[in-house]
């Protein structure tokens, strides 16, 4: 049975859109952006360098999240996109949010 549009909710109405935006597989964002504003505002609880910095903070490094096997630019934009009980509820821009992704998945393979 197909769904109406205004039967989505706001998370599948999200991911829908960055999937089809992402359908050729390139990342969108500057990847020395992110890592500027990912040290301004998620260093507090992530290690956000190249080099894990183990136990001890609040989130998983950066390089962890970014070598998981399900981490995709879709993944990413969705997580960062959405409230979550464990962290602050930062409304960050669009194209912030793809600094960010495109940092976190430069870290793959680290």
């Amino acid at each position: 049975m197909a769904r109406n549009f205004k039967d989505l909710s706001e998370q599948e109405i999200l991911a829908l859109a960055i999937a089809l935006e992402e359908e050729d597989g390139r990342i969108y964002g500057d990847v020395a952006q992110g890592l500027r504003l990912a040290q301004a505002w998620c260093e507090e609880c992530h290690a956000v360098g190249a080099k894990t910095v183990g136990p001890g903070r609040a989130g998983p490094d950066f390089r962890d999240i970014a070598n998981r096997a399900k981490t995709t630019a879709l993944s990413l934009n969705v997580f960062l996109r959405s409230n979550h009980d464990n962290m602050p509820n930062f409304i960050i821009p669009r194209g912030e949010t793809d600094d960010i992704v495109a940092y976190i998945l430069s870290l793959k393979g680290r």
